[in-house]
């Protein structure tokens, strides 16, 4: 079976905020092979006869490599250089000082990365933006998706979204889902398939766009989802040889599934309440559901103590799965969490009760460190090695950010299993169900990849493969001059030894489409790089150094930006330095959980509901402030390859409240951004420092680990301060304000207070709550905050505030208090200040002091965030008060 090549065009129409000029924008993924290749083209003409500052700004996958970003103003080209991390880091130090937003790459949830930078463009002018992403695509239980998300502001007048795929091996099955597909909006879908191609048409009118499961005034608010997948003919896999570079794609289906032996280790501890529990019972209950009437299972709970539901492993029958299903529904959160002893019981409990032909599997689900029991990270990665011997794998599921991630990633690779974030969400418990899919049915253990012949391999051994995936292996070959090349895979299926083995003639050079001629070679690259950096965290000494050299090197050669390189952007005209960076995992952007919805798992990642998703949107923020003119989306048809895709968008915008129409140009007002102003008095100086923070965030505002207290509020777009905040204070005590009411939760009691009422005290150990009208004093262990109610145009909000702290604790987040002073520096003709030796243009500004009741208005120097906290806003942002 030839493999399927993949290519996105997307070709349209938009009205997007800029000055008045033309914005152009095209975006062209090449997918060769499950490589895909995306280039994405932003094209602006400033016609106003001043200067003006245009963003450019996209979305791309987290597994994705940056290898290529470019500007080119008036035929000039001004290129991105990937340099070592290192050497790009006094830049980068550089930059920051000077106040510059330096970092170009945030997370901003599950799967997405942005891409963000401006530039300023003379009267008169053109630039055009190029970046370019590489990634290798992965297959899922099954099935390819492509999903399309859009969020509009409004109904608008044209909207066609036009699908097509073609596959030489023939589509097995098509499938079209997602919210866009529900009510009248089902009557907007075509859809039509031949035996190798196929094609979704999506043209809703006005009307309709209005009218579907989640749609509103606004228009169309949802997902399209397209499913498909490739007929599979050829059990020994495909193979495809290419100027001296392999790749073999495994993935048998006509195999007889293995039962399985599988344990849930289910953290219980204090942090687990609320939200947390309940959705790990509700995933519990489905997983259980779905178990094999001959697999066995069994069940543990552990806080600082470890609770067996059973000791022995028992069969799947329906009277054990009601059983099992009682006690998980009596799952209640308390105590510690000794990971340790938890995980070891599980060991302990596979290795009492083998099955001849059967696949073990442990699964830990944990949302915090160690803190019962052993606690030493090494020691318990050494007890749980040496426990499992290789001989089945341990998956590390960690709820939410406060998880030591890297701890789960580690003792995961050394038991041949991943990790995975379980991100706190309303759908938590769905990615509990989806992991478990994924690894429900194993069809074949201890799977071998052999290639005589072969050199430079990228991992050839894999413990268990499941129904649905695939296994891809890519490496060199040590003869170019050989007329064929044999592959071999041995595995065990259901405890007998299989041979999987093919051959396959290699093709001429000059065979080979030009525009495939590298992209083998790119992708042994990608993988080789992905699997050294992956291997990183399990090796020591020079073994270590000798495998980071060598992902560096790749890394240099193919121009990829990973953790161990970085793209030094230089600006033209304003000499401002900018730096790309690839954001380790957990690390999150400025949207937040909105990110987290923006593109599925696995997919061909094109989304129109988050802003310039791909580029564009329907109305993203301002590009140029001021007017808007239409911008347009495009690129060469591609050529018609093995396995592509052409998906058409075209938009044109009509007149509602927010446009204004004259003969030529449509004016699009800007929306207003919002942020709350922080104080920072400084020791020894006059004028305190000021910050911005944009809203709406959900912020971590204050925390000390060591006393397990931490603060954290939410504000709303267009408003002052805070609507609420929570705090928390160890396991016990949660106290939860908003503007109209306080709610205090100490262990099994609940108090609710509203604000206006008469003076309410509450004391408990350690614990001292004072509510008065308009104020609240809050004292947990050694930290003490006051929480204000401020009332302002008819608005109430909260601001919080710090009065008690010991000087020698350790407090972070917003209002934690750095270490910081300043010094104005003369004979600048901008105000600066050198903070930390570095020197920072600030402004002196007024600012309303809600710490106090009585709001006196303050002068400021205001500086940037990154240079007060030498961090992102990201690194302050939580999905869960």
């Amino acid at each position: 079976m030839d493999r399927a090549a993949l290519r996105l065009i997307l070709l349209g129409v938009f009205l997007i905020s800029a000055s008045s000029g033309v914005v152009k924008k095209g975006t062209k993924s090449d997918r060769g092979k499950a490589y895909a290749t995306t280039v994405i083209t932003s094209r602006v003409a400033n016609t106003l006869n001043e200067s003006q500052e245009i963003q450019f700004e996209v979305k791309i996958p987290k597994n994705a490599f940056i290898s290529k970003f470019r500007m080119v103003i008036e035929g000039k080209t001004y290129d991105g250089v990937v340099k070592e991390k290192e050497e790009a880091q006094q830049q980068y130090s550089q930059a920051v000082s000077r106040g510059q937003s330096a970092g170009l790459v945030k997370s901003v949830g599950r799967t997405l990365e942005d891409f963000k930078t401006s530039v300023t463009v003379a009267a008169f002018s053109k630039v055009t933006f190029e970046l370019t992403y590489e990634e290798l695509l992965k297959r899922r239980l099954g099935k390819y998706e492509l999903l399309i998300n859009a969020q509009l502001v409004q109904p608008v007048a044209d909207f066609k979204m036009d699908v097509h795929i073609q596959e030489k091996p023939g589509i097995s099955f098509l499938e079209v889902k997602g919210d866009l597909s529900t009510g009248d909006l089902a009557n907007a879908i075509k859809t039509t398939r031949a035996d190798k191609d196929a094609w979704v048409s999506f043209y809703p009118t006005q009307d309709q766009q209005t009218k579907c499961k989640s749609c509103g005034e606004n228009g169309l608010n949802g997902d399209l989802l397209v499913t498909y997948d490739v007929n599979r003919q050829n059990p020994n896999g495909e193979i495809m040889v290419s100027n001296g570079y392999f790749v073999h794609y495994f993935a048998p289906s006509d195999v007889p599934h293995i039962s399985k032996n599988v344990v849930f280790i289910i953290d219980r501890s204090g942090s687990m309440s609320g939200r947390k529990i309940e959705q790990t019972r509700l995933a519990l209950l489905r997983i259980l559901s779905d178990l094999d009437e001959d697999d066995h299972f069994g069940l543990i709970t552990f806080d600082s103590e470890v609770n067996l539901w059973k000791r022995e492993l028992l069969k799947a029958t329906e009277a054990n799965l009601k059983n099992a299903k009682s006690f998980v529904n009596e799952i209640t959160d308390r105590g510690a969490t000794d990971i340790n002893a938890a995980v070891l019981a599980g060991v302990d409990m596979i290795n009492r009760h083998p099955r001849e032909g059967a696949a073990s599997i442990l699964i830990l689900l944990t949302d915090g460190d160690p803190t019962s029991g052993l606690t030493n990270i090494e020691k318990i990665m050494a007890n749980v090695k040496k426990a499992i011997g290789t001989k089945f794998p341990l998956y590390c599921l960690g709820f939410g950010y406060d998880v030591n991630f890297d701890f789960l990633t580690k003792m995961s690779l050394e038991n041949v299993g991943v990790a995975r974030r379980i991100y706190e969400d309303s759908d938590a418990d769905l990615q509990l169900q989806s992991f478990y899919e994924e690894v429900a049915v194993p069809l074949l253990t201890d799977i071998q990849l052999k290639y005589p012949g072969g050199t430079n391999l990228t991992k050839t051994s894999f413990s268990l493969y499941f129904n649905g995936s695939e296994i891809v292996v890519s490496g060199q070959i040590t003869d170019n001059s050989v007329e064929s090349f044999t592959t071999e895979v041995i595995a065990v299926s259901k405890g007998s030894n299989v041979t999987y083995q093919d051959t396959t003639m290699t093709k001429d050079p000059s065979d080979v489409p030009p525009e495939n001629e590298d992209f083998m070679q790119r992708l042994w690259a990608y993988l080789t790089v992905k699997q050294l950096l992956e291997r990183q965290v399990l090796l020591k000494g020079q073994e270590k150094e000798d495998e980071k050299k060598e992902a560096l090197k790749l890394s240099m050669k193919y121009q990829f930006v990973t953790p161990l390189t970085s793209m030094v952007v230089t600006k033209p005209q304003e000499g401002d330095v900018e730096v790309a960076n690839k954001p380790k995992e957990g690390e999150r952007g400025e949207r937040g959980e909105r990110g987290d919805r923006c593109t599925p798992h696995h997919t061909v990642p094109v989304s129109l509901q988050c802003p310039q998703e791909i580029g564009l949107s329907t109305l993203p923020p301002p590009v140029l402030q001021g007017t808007a003119v239409s911008s347009k989306r495009f690129s060469q048809s591609p050529p018609g390859n093995v396995h592509t895709i052409f998906l058409f968008l075209k938009y044109f915008f009509s007149e509602h409240a927010h446009i204004l129409r004259n003969n030529h140009d449509i004016l699009i007002l800007s929306p207003k951004v919002h942020s709350n102003r922080f104080l920072l008095p400084v020791v020894g100086q006059s004028k305190p420092l000021c910050f911005d923070v944009p809203v709406p965030h959900k912020l971590r505002l204050l925390q000390d680990s060591a006393s397990e207290f931490s603060m954290n509020g939410e504000s709303l777009s267009e408003q002052n301060g805070f609507h609420q905040i929570a705090i928390h204070y160890k396991t016990n005590y949660h106290l939860i304000i908003s503007t109209k009411s306080i709610s205090y939760r100490n262990g099994q009691d609940n108090v609710e207070i509203l604000w206006g009422q008469e003076l309410s005290q509450h004391n408990t150990d350690g614990v001292s709550l004072v509510v008065l009208e308009n104020e609240m004093n809050v004292t947990m262990g050694n930290i003490g905050v006051v929480i204000i109610s401020h009332k302002k145009d008819g608005v109430m909000f909260l601001w919080p505030a710090i009065w008690k702290y010991p000087k020698d604790v350790n407090l972070t987040g917003v209002l934690g208090k750095p270490d910081i002073s300043y010094v104005k520096t003369k004979g600048s003709q901008t105000p600066t200040l050198k903070m930390k030796d570095k020197e920072v243009k600030t402004s002196l500004e007024t600012v309303s002091d809600y710490r106090l009741h009585s709001t006196p208005i303050q002068e400021c120097w205001l500086v940037p965030f990154q240079a007060v906290m030498e961090a992102e806003i990201s690194d302050f942002t939580v999905t869960q008060l």
